[in-house]
């Protein structure tokens, strides 16, 4: 027994092709959108690459590219095989194509399924590429004057006025390493260090232990106040800012997938409907469509050998 099988009179079979025209047409939209949003991922991720450590985050946007265009691609066939169908002499030039399109068709549904599970599954590794990628932008902050990090000081600035967050994990990331460039620094002096926690500025900006002091600072509340000291990290910031643009995307590609899979579903019955009635002999004639030829309940049962 055929599984879901449905009934179709002329009439519903080419109402049923018209409709798969026009939804098509639409899925040729949501591959545009699809495209748009991988574009616009991997824009945003290379950004900030100076931020993020050598790992292969760049497989989602470019699923995303991939995934869109070819939606285009086969919804536009798509398109012009259903707007074909309702005329049974151009159905017949389809007929062998059929079959083939629908199965490329579900392979690709998989892949747009694929894309959406993949944008779930990003965040640990994107956690790891910036917290990665900010300890070593902060660890060569300082190198304003060596080439290929003398960016990374503006870089960091920006990130940090940007989406008002401070060192990797949080503030004291700075009271660690040393930011100020050498060239500010006699570094022949072996009393540098000293004479820099010798002042309030140098133990206020080296160890951090007058930000918790209101008496060091004129009418200062640190419990109230931030003024200029961010304390949420910036590696939090980032992947809550990616976190949020992945989610969206990921919740947008999972509802192309079920659209995805109506239309294909459509198809399979349109396909299946025309195929019917093309062996009875007579396509203006009602005909069987289904999804599956062969249903659950028509699985021939396994036979057990007898004992000898």
């Amino acid at each position: 027994m055929a599984f879901l099988k449905l009934t179709f009179s002329k009439n519903k079979r080419d109402k049923l092709a018209q409709v798969l025209w026009i939804l098509n047409w639409v899925s040729v939209v949501t591959g545009i959108l699809l495209f748009s949003m991988g574009l616009f991922l991997k824009v945003e991720i290379n950004k900030r690459v100076e931020l993020m450590a050598e790992r292969d985050i760049q497989y989602v946007p470019n699923m995303l590219i991939a995934v869109g265009l070819i939606a285009c691609a086969i919804n536009f066939l798509g398109g012009k095989i259903c707007y074909d169908c309702v005329d049974t002499t151009k159905f017949l030039r389809w007929k062998l194509i059929l079959l083939p399109y629908i199965m490329c068709t579900f392979f690709f549904t998989f892949c747009v399924l694929v894309g959406a599970l993949m944008c779930y599954s990003m965040h640990g590794e994107l956690e790891e590429s910036l917290n990665l990628g900010l300890t070593e932008a902060i660890r060569f902050y300082k190198d304003t004057d060596t080439p290929g990090r003398c960016f990374l000081k503006r870089t960091v600035d920006l990130l940090q006025i940007e989406f008002k967050c401070c060192g990797n994990t949080g503030y004291k990331d700075w009271f660690q390493i040393q930011w100020i460039s050498n060239r500010y620094l006699d570094m022949s002096k072996k009393d540098v260090l000293d004479r820099l926690r010798s002042n309030v500025q140098g133990k206020y900006l080296m160890d951090g232990q007058q930000i918790s002091n209101n008496s060091a600072h004129f009418n200062y509340e640190h419990q109230t106040e931030e003024l200029n000291l961010w304390m949420k990290g910036c590696r939090q910031a980032l992947l809550e800012y990616y976190t949020h643009i992945v989610q969206s995307i990921g919740l947008t590609v999972l509802i192309t997938w079920l659209f995805e899979l109506s239309v294909l579903t459509g198809v399979r019955y349109l396909q299946t409907s025309l195929e019917n009635g093309l062996r009875q002999g007579d396509l203006n004639s009602e005909s069987d469509g289904w999804l599956l030829e062969n249903g659950p309940d028509n699985v021939p049962p396994k036979q057990i050998p007898e004992a000898s």
